[in-house]
């Protein structure tokens, strides 16, 4: 039967995400998600009802409430791209991204991070179903590095922030940094010191047909019905569960940063140095922002501490060592190991930049 996107998915394909989820209802209760979740409603819920309460308290709520209503339309994207790209085929997937371990792949990949518009939250949800319909490790890597905060609504807002020269060096400069990654990490695979992604090896990388042909079947199989577009919805609550529990988490945890630690005192220490790009990279790691969270505290780093490095480290840094980020990578990729080296591949990159930039733009 077609959904609204095209056919089912073949039986393999359903059985290891199905299954997966089958299993998961039948253990205990996911308690991380389902309790931050009620944190979450609880908080939102007082600030918005205008609950008083300890300065800690009214911060606390005010920061959960703000990051959700920032994030809420990235999620909600993330989940309908989700939701669609579990009923195209995985052939086509693999013949748009064109082939791992290759330079035009990982090209293609880095393209389709920047290009995508959606907030570094809902493109983990994309990322991961790109990694289950058989893109390889690299592409995966590389669409996830190049497009948390290069999106066209962004770009926008970071040619009013820093103006259009900075804006469109850091957006060559991360793309690079993608594809770079992407390429060392499927050469990581190559060599057997990551695990390659078992859609690709089960599945293959050569196009079963032609690429118009498969896009024209395609659209030959859409259903508009209203019912198959809840099947979409439903299809992407279930692949976006993972993602979702550790977003939420995240909240949690950057609402409590904004509520103890001063901003004035974030400000006063992320100055154009060593220290200040090491403490930049700290602060990236501790405080969890989505894209349009993280853009006008890029910005002020950039106009107030005169330090662009530091600009674009914080960036590219939350993309590296994102807790939520690398916590889904994990769980999606059942390896520590892999999640791990997203940080130890990309920051000496970002460090390396950042520097040259404090440079040049102190020069």
């Amino acid at each position: 039967m077609s959904s609204c996107c095209g056919p089912e998915t073949p039986k393999n394909d359903e059985q290891n995400t199905g299954d997966h989820c089958a299993g998961a209802s039948k253990r205990k209760i996911d308690y991380l998600l389902w309790g931050s979740l009620v944190l979450c409603v609880l908080f939102y819920g007082a600030y918005a009802l205008g609950f008083a309460g300890p300065q800690w308290f009214e911060h606390f709520s005010h920061g959960v409430f703000e990051l959700l209503n920032t994030m809420w339309w990235g999620v909600l994207f993330g989940i309908l791209f989700v939701g669609l790209l579990h009923y195209v085929p995985q052939q086509l997937v693999v013949s748009l991204l064109g082939r791992g371990g290759t330079v035009t792949g990982i090209v293609r990949a880095t393209a389709a991070g920047v290009l995508l518009d959606l907030c570094s939250h809902g493109i983990l949800m994309v990322g991961m179903k790109l990694y289950q319909k058989g893109a390889s490790l690299g592409q995966v890597m590389a669409f996830l590095i190049a497009s948390p905060w290069n999106s066209l609504s962004l770009t926008i807002i970071m040619f009013a922030l820093i103006g259009p020269g900075w804006t469109l060096l850091f957006i060559a400069v991360s793309m690079v940094i993608g594809v770079i990654a992407g390429l060392v990490f499927d050469a990581l695979v190559k060599r057997r010191r990551l695990d390659e992604n078992p859609a690709e090896q089960a599945q293959g990388n050569e196009p079963s047909a032609p690429l118009k042909s498969q896009l024209r079947d395609l659209g030959r199989s859409i259903n508009w019905h209203p019912s198959a577009w809840g099947r979409v919805l439903l299809e992407g609550v279930k692949g976006s569960r993972m993602v979702v529990r550790w977003l939420l988490f995240g909240v949690l945890l950057a609402a409590a940063i904004r509520a103890f630690v001063s901003v004035d005192m974030f400000q006063q220490w992320f100055g154009p140095s060593i220290v200040g790009l090491l403490l930049t990279m700290v602060a990236a790691t501790i405080i969890e922002v989505c894209s349009e969270g993280s853009t006008p505290i890029a910005a002020d780093l950039m106009n107030r501490a005169r330090a662009p490095g530091n600009s674009f480290m914080f960036l590219m840094a939350g993309v590296a060592t994102d807790y939520t980020e690398i916590m889904v990578i994990k769980d999606t990729m059942k390896s520590w190991k892999t999640a791990l080296f997203l940080p130890l591949v990309v920051l000496p990159q970002v460090l390396l930049v950042a520097v040259i930039m404090n440079l040049w733009g102190g020069a």
